[in-house]
């Protein structure tokens, strides 16, 4: 079941159902002049959620003109070729990068089969590809008029190499996918989303001071919502990327397999989240955002890519 949430005139939050959980997967929907438009729609196991939410904004899918990904990722932008036929007048816009694998998503889809195995389907739903007439590429320092709203695109590497954000200079509003990390339900806790195959951390740590160098008055989250306090946040997510890597490399040079190092991190990191969180269904939430098993994936490759000479 989907819900909403209004952020102010013309904007919401739209909060679908995934695997059985509501704060996971939160796309923005934004409207004005004549327009519509949604950033990191997700994936197409959500997608009947999605148009649910459309309606209770009080609009028609129909009628959504722009769908903004911040990255491919599936969870952010899967559904994009699945809603594109219930929505005419819709173009979707990604980075140069990431568009080329919307409209021929073989090597897309076989990277994420291995992350995901046999949970593909389960998760993320059928991935249909997008018609290359229905596409615009965008790369930094694009400018997009959209619903109303002036909003910049600043290049984002370091989670993936397709990433972008988007920034409202005059509301100080910046839409951040995940180069800002996962932080559901309001909690004073970020965790770095770190899964193969482009984790770059030089690449994120810039990108998060090319972020604080915007000086945004809020950070919106695709996992999940308001960011009020962008500079220490941003200096948070920045301390345990830049810890959690560490940890996982001393484990690789101790000789540790995959399957150790992942039950190693879970066991060092998660009684912090149980801490603030005091539940286990909130752990489970933040799994079902950015697993300990792409964590430490994204952390090996990385290593081992970028700096074998570590090791």
């Amino acid at each position: 079941m989907a819900a909403i949430r209004s952020l102010g005139p013309g904007f919401w939050q739209l909060s679908l159902s995934f695997q059985g959980s509501q704060e996971v997967i939160g796309p923005y929907l934004l409207a004005g002049k004549n327009e519509l438009a949604l950033i990191d729609p997700g994936p197409t196991s959500t997608a009947e959620d999605l148009l649910e939410a459309v309606r209770l904004a009080g609009f028609v899918p129909e009628d959504v003109t722009h769908l903004l990904l911040t990255h491919i990722h599936l969870d952010h932008g899967g559904a994009v070729g699945t809603l594109l036929t219930q929505m005419p007048k819709a173009t979707v816009y990604a980075h140069s990068k990431g568009a080329p694998h919307l409209i021929d998503p073989q090597r897309f889809l076989a990277s994420a089969t291995r992350i995901y195995g046999s949970r593909m389907q389960e998760l993320w739903g059928t991935f249909e590809a997008v018609p290359a007439a229905r596409l615009q590429a965008i790369d930094g320092g694009t400018v997009l008029t959209v619903a109303g709203r002036r909003l910049e695109v600043h290049y984002t590497p370091g989670h993936a190499i397709h990433h972008v954000v988007f920034f409202d200079v005059h509301t100080g509003e910046l839409f951040s996918g995940d180069i800002a990390g996962v932080r559901l339900a309001g909690l004073d806790y970020v965790r770095p989303p770190t899964p193969p195959p482009d984790l770059d951390l030089e690449a994120w740590s810039a990108s998060l001071v090319a972020i604080k160098r915007l000086y945004p008055d809020t950070l919106y989250l695709a996992h999940l919502g308001a960011v009020t306090n962008p500079t220490h946040h941003i200096d948070r997510l920045r301390e345990k990327l830049i810890s959690w890597g560490d940890f996982v490399r001393g484990a690789m040079r101790d000789g540790k397999s995959e399957a150790e190092i992942i039950q190693e991190l879970k066991a060092h990191t998660e009684p912090d989240l149980l801490r603030v969180a005091g539940n286990e269904s909130t752990l489970r939430d933040y799994d079902l955002a950015t697993n300990y098993a792409m964590t430490v994936q994204g952390y090996m490759r990385y290593w081992q890519k970028h700096h074998p000479e570590r090791l």
